[in-house]
């Protein structure tokens, strides 16, 4: 058995990564909004905090009730509490990563767990 998995993110809305790569330390999404287009939701966590990055395009999130402009390039960590939702720009689509850990679990840096051979 291969040591690394691969696979290529389509345009889809929506692409989650755990079961396509088998994660077993992260939750990735690749996402995809058309201009005008939001995520159709609110939503917060209980354990996880997210890290987002703007891959393309541009928008806005709304978190707590605060409007933050977006732009490819920037990347936002969120609290798991924090009440989050998504929106393409009306002129411009907006292509994100999200990254969902355990809010508290990293225990080391790549440098610490990093192994020369």
């Amino acid at each position: 058995m291969a040591n690394y998995s691969k696979t290529s993110v389509a345009a889809a809305p929506r692409t989650e990564l755990h079961d396509t790569l088998g994660l077993t330390g992260a939750e990735i999404s690749v996402n995809n909004l058309p201009a005008g287009a939001s995520v159709p939701f609110v939503h917060h966590h209980r354990k996880n905090e997210e890290i987002y990055g703007i891959l393309a395009g541009k928008g806005r999130l709304e978190i707590d009730g605060e409007s933050v402009d977006l732009a490819a390039g920037d990347w936002i960590r969120i609290a798991p509490a924090g009440r989050r939702r998504f929106f393409a720009a009306d002129d411009e689509p907006l292509t994100f990563i999200c990254v969902q850990v355990r809010e508290g679990s990293l225990e080391g840096f790549t440098a610490d767990d990093g192994v020369s051979d």
